[in-house]
């Protein structure tokens, strides 16, 4: 029982834990990796930068997304370099925090768990940021990030995936929904953690959701293709 018990939660006895930790002190931490993740998502770059550098939210232009994509066809120049890193900073951050977090109690059992945990907070706090009105971005930089810290292999296919997609059609959106997509099958043969699966598929599920404008769009086939230089105010 205590064996399957780990197979589910961790994906196999390799890194399984020696002993359950007590549950009450892992809701505790649960809350408190959530609580953090959440508040480092919500530090959006694209909101930050256009409302607090120039003045200028990001969200009253194009899209109206708060995403990398909206914010380089409206204002283009470097600045679209701080929102790149502001994203995948925090993403990254918030899992080290995680994991920092599991070790200091003594729980290393639990790194991947939390790992995927974090990740899966930090994308809410960038979707539905708290302090902007629950008006956030997409997440495709932080969800990509997320995906470089879980395993090079996951890595490797939603990045793929993502790059071969989004350079050969110019559709950003269609390799979005690839990596949303791909997370959690991904994720699965990795791991083959039924509970990893199910954190992923919420991840994934959570990208595809806010691409659903995209989605319908692509079907119409009136999706704006990316480019370099920046678009004329009111594009999609």
């Amino acid at each position: 029982m205590l064996d399957s018990f780990r197979a589910l939660v961790n994906g196999g006895p390799d890194w399984a834990m020696n002993a359950l930790p007590n549950p009450i002190l892992l809701a505790v931490l649960a809350v408190v990796i959530a609580v953090f993740s959440y508040f480092l998502g919500c530090s959006n770059g694209a909101i930050i930068v256009s409302k607090y550098i120039l003045h200028n939210d990001v969200r009253n232009h194009g899209s109206g997304n708060a995403g990398l994509t909206n914010f380089h066809r409206v204002f283009g120049g470097k600045l679209t370099l701080v929102v790149i890193l502001s994203d995948v900073v925090k993403a990254i951050v918030a899992i080290c925090l995680a994991l920092f977090a599991v070790w200091l109690v003594g729980w290393p059992g639990l790194s991947v768990g939390a790992k995927y945990w974090a990740g899966l907070w930090c994308l809410l706090g960038h979707m539905f940021p708290c302090m902007f009105g629950f008006k956030g971005g997409k997440g495709i930089l932080s969800g990509g990030a997320i995906a470089i810290m879980m395993d090079w292999r996951i890595a490797l296919v939603v990045w793929g995936g993502f790059l071969i997609l989004a350079i050969l059609t110019k559709y950003v959106s269609l390799g979005s929904c690839w990596a949303g997509a791909s997370f959690p099958f991904a994720t699965w043969f990795v791991y083959h953690s039924v509970a990893l699966t199910l954190l992923a598929a919420l991840i994934g599920g959570l990208i595809l959701w806010k691409h659903r404008g995209n989605i319908q769009r692509l079907i119409q086939g009136n999706e704006s293709k990316f480019s370099l230089h920046k678009k004329k105010e009111g594009s999609q």
